[in-house]
Order: C-alpha cells, then structure tokens, then sequence
C-alpha cells in the first residue's frame, strides 16, 4: 500500500497564504484553519498571477487567472528545474513591477514556494538571509527548513545551477 509521506514534524501553516512584501504572497494547497483542522486552501481569483510548484486538481485558480505551473521534488533540483526556478522568481519580480498582485505555492507554502519567492527578493536586491528571514517573519518559521534550498540561495542559484549541470 503507497501512501503520500506525511511529515508529522512540520505543522501546517495557519494561513492559506500570506503577503511577504506587497502584492506578493507565498502560501500552499492546506493549512490549519479556524477549528484547528486542515483545511484545502483553495485559490479562485484573489491573484492575478499565480506560480504553483506542486498541482493538485481542485485547488484552482479560477479560468482567466494567469497560472504558471513548475512541479518541482523538495529536494535535490537539476539545472533546468532550478533554471525553471529561476524564470519564476523573473516573472514574478516583473509582475510586481507591473502592479500584479501575485501568489507562489507549494504543498504547505514553505519551502519550494520560498525558494521562489526569495530569489525574487534577492532579484531585486535583499541578500539570501535578508529574504529568508523575511520569509520566515511573514510565513512562518518552517518557511526555508529545506537547508539545500537555502544553501542554494545563499550560493546563488546562478552558480548552484552551474554547478548542478556540471555535475549531471
């Protein structure tokens, strides 16, 4: 019998999503509701961008949303999924720049979600620990437990996807 792995260890966010910094959200698929229960965080037409790294069905957005979808594993990237990565986090600094207002997800909005979110941040000029500390103010402490993820943050993920292709 195959079941999804649980990580009992890593609770649920509290909030379907939250802003890091103006017009731009993290968030994830579930989170711990009002009753205490998990519930689906169901996104309809609140965003006018939304970047989802892991797709379950019935999760949204609404048709007529923009929706970028990059599945990408919480663990080890190759060069182009972190070249992937890295056209998000562009897209989503354009957007911003724009006046969009933009929501990146994952499963629970931690960790594939940040590395997103924060390489934009870092696009538009924060260091690596500047948008990750801000990430785990705005989202959550578990926000970027992924200690690869932030290593590649902290590399870069310019010279981390060098890096990756040369070791593929």
């Amino acid at each position: 019998m195959r079941s999804r792995r649980k990580q009992p260890d890593v609770p649920a966010p509290d909030a379907p999503w939250n802003e890091i910094v103006p017009g731009l959200w993290m968030g994830g698929h579930e989170f711990r509701g009002h009753s205490g229960q998990v519930e689906f965080a169901v996104v309809r037409d609140e965003f006018d961008l939304v970047q989802t790294l892991l797709r379950l069905p019935g999760h949204g957005p609404d048709p007529g949303v923009e929706h970028h979808v990059w599945p990408i594993p919480d663990g080890p990237l190759d060069g182009t999924q972190l070249a992937g990565v890295m056209r998000l986090a562009q897209a989503a600094g354009d957007a911003l720049e724009e006046g969009r207002k933009i929501l990146v997800r994952c499963y629970h909005g931690y960790n594939r979600s940040g590395l997103v979110v924060a390489h934009a941040l870092v696009r538009r000029g924060a260091s690596a620990d500047e948008a990750i500390r801000l990430i785990r103010d705005r989202r959550s402490p578990w926000a970027l437990h992924n200690d690869l993820f932030v290593e590649y943050l902290r590399a870069g993920l310019a010279t981390a996807r060098l890096l990756e292709e040369l070791t593929e």
